[in-house]
């Protein structure tokens, strides 16, 4: 397994320029995807259709700040501003935790929100 900071990096450029295509090449065709408020996210067809579709956010950026990386795990911590496509803006801190598969693509994705909740 290889995990490489790049491609995490890369995927929030894609994702903040809309572009699907790129984003979900860079995930295992069996990945799974886990955020809550959703059921886990299995395959490339369920990520697309997550972006085209069912994800709250129109648009954004996410900053990330920091990028922890491991023999095959990569944990990044950083900040995403935005609209929902209610009109609201949201600015939110956010962690993502990514595994790799054999050939380097994301085997899992795991995000969590820093919000109050307990």
């Amino acid at each position: 397994m290889s995990a490489d900071p790049s491609s995490v990096h890369l995927y929030y450029r894609l994702v903040d320029a809309g572009d699907v295509d790129g984003l979900v090449a860079l995930f295992s065709p069996t990945t799974i995807y886990r955020r809550p408020g959703y059921e886990p996210l299995v395959g490339r067809d369920a990520l697309r259709a997550f972006y085209e579709g069912a994800r709250v956010i129109e648009e954004g950026a996410h900053d990330v700040e920091h990028t922890v990386v491991g023999a095959d795990s990569v944990a990044v911590h950083g900040h995403f501003r935005g609209t929902l496509k209610d009109g609201s803006r949201v600015s939110l801190r956010f962690a993502d935790f990514y595994t790799f598969d054999t050939d380097g693509l994301f085997a899992t994705r795991d995000t969590f929100f820093f919000a109050p909740m307990v």
